[in-house]
């Protein structure tokens, strides 16, 4: 049982980054927009860094961490390293750190596994899908002939997306929500236990992309393509909360 704080660990990037006096040293990173509409929902933000030396490999002690979480937040970013569902890389795979992943695969699955609400946030999906055996479409713009869901690098767009009736993710966002996108990967194989709970709205003759998922028999595991920290939705968020009590 959460307590009157619950405490919610975001997952991050680690950068080389600059601030203040210090130029160019590696910094583990979470953009403002997501610790913040965790702390407005009256949960208290935890900062998940991803490590390199830990001498059990950057999963250690994922379970011991998630035992003393209320929920996980897997926050967006690198492209997700395609050996880890399988496949060789893309010619337009982008960056991927096989450290976070191996970190966030192994706080997912501790997750899971202690039955804790987790929010997956674009990357997060992705991470999501491919822990549940899917695998992803690594350009999509391959797929559809179009780079409207990221028209460039960190370039947002905002779009409708339809989700499926009766589903917790049209109650926490409505039937058709406009939504802030910027990715060029998505999911292909749906993943194990995973069910689709929302998909974009394309052109006629287009193939819609998956949108949303969620888990099956949990708590609460909800997985979004789209970026609601982007436009302050507070929603997901307040959502995962009221799943921790």
């Amino acid at each position: 049982m959460a307590g009157l704080h619950p405490l919610i660990g975001l997952t991050t990037y680690v950068e080389v980054a600059t601030w203040g006096y210090w130029r160019d040293v590696p910094a583990a990173l979470v953009p403002a927009s997501y610790y913040e509409l965790v702390a407005a929902t009256g949960a208290r933000p935890v900062i998940l860094p991803h490590v390199e030396r830990a001498p059990d490999g950057p999963g250690a002690g994922a379970i011991d961490v998630m035992e003393r979480l209320d929920g996980l937040v897997i926050i967006g970013g690198l492209d997700l390293d395609p050996a880890s569902y399988g496949e060789a890389p893309d010619p337009n795979l982008g960056r991927v750190d096989s450290t976070r992943d191996a970190s966030e695969l192994a706080l997912l699955d501790a997750a899971l596994t202690l039955d804790k609400p987790v929010l997956a946030i674009c990357r997060g999906l992705q991470v999501l899908n491919a822990a549940r055996g899917g695998t992803l479409l690594q350009h999509v713009p391959d797929t559809l002939g179009t780079n409207e869901h990221q028209l460039a690098t960190g370039v947002f767009t905002v779009h409708e997306v339809a989700t499926v009736p009766g589903t917790r993710t049209e109650s926490i966002f409505g039937p058709r929500p406009e939504v802030a996108c910027s990715h060029h990967q998505a999911i292909d194989r749906l993943g194990d236990g995973l069910r689709v709970t929302a998909r974009s709205l394309e052109e006629e003759g287009r193939e819609p992309l998956i949108e949303a998922v969620e888990l099956d028999g949990a708590r609460f595991c909800l997985g979004v393509q789209w970026h609601p920290e982007h436009l302050a939705d507070l929603r997901p968020f307040e959502a995962l909360l009221d799943a921790t009590r």
